[in-house]
């Protein structure tokens, strides 16, 4: 059986997390790609056709495509509320994402409102998300609520994404 996890371990844990979103808000793609194990899966179930990428050189052309939008420039990750359970040797996290885009005159549109469902797992250089997968607010997470079916429902992908590439999943 393996030791518990320890306070060192979710600290690292969160900040994985964190620096995920600091590497994918400033085009650096080389350090967005650290925050994975090389043989990592990333899933978008967001829209109607999820799609998933697989390792380092993959996850590399996801965040380097994102960085070249001139539409996600000034784009913020909010990460909160993280739950992580598991062991020493893995471990599950999940928490809340919302994606607001710097706009230069107006409100900022919130663009994202889901969730993240992670396997980390520690590596010599410290610990990575192995498996990704990011939800929308929708679906089964929302099951137990009035008026909610539990039914995953995704959203047309937007055409601004459509050079995002990922291998479409079902």
């Amino acid at each position: 059986m393996a030791s518990p996890l320890t306070a060192d371990d979710r600290q690292q844990i969160q900040a994985v997390i964190h620096r995920y979103a600091w590497a994918l808000d400033t085009g650096d793609v080389e350090g967005f790609a650290a925050c994975f194990t090389d043989d990592a899966v990333l899933v978008w179930d967001a829209f109607e056709q999820p799609y998933e990428w697989h390792g380092a050189e993959e996850l590399r052309g996801f965040a380097g495509f994102l960085a070249s939008l001139p539409t996600t420039a000034g784009r913020q990750h909010h990460v909160s509320n993280i739950l992580i359970d598991g062991d020493a040797d893995e471990a599950q996290a999940r928490a809340y994402v919302v994606v607001m885009v710097r706009q230069d005159e107006g409100a900022h549109p919130t663009t994202v409102m889901g969730w993240y469902d992670d396997v980390v797992r520690p590596t010599p250089q410290g610990w990575r998300i192995a498996r990704r997968i990011i939800h929308d607010w929708s679906g089964p997470i929302l099951a137990g609520l009035a008026g909610q079916t539990g039914e995953r429902t995704g959203r047309p992908r937007p055409e601004a994404l459509s050079g995002l590439g990922g291998r479409a999943i079902s």
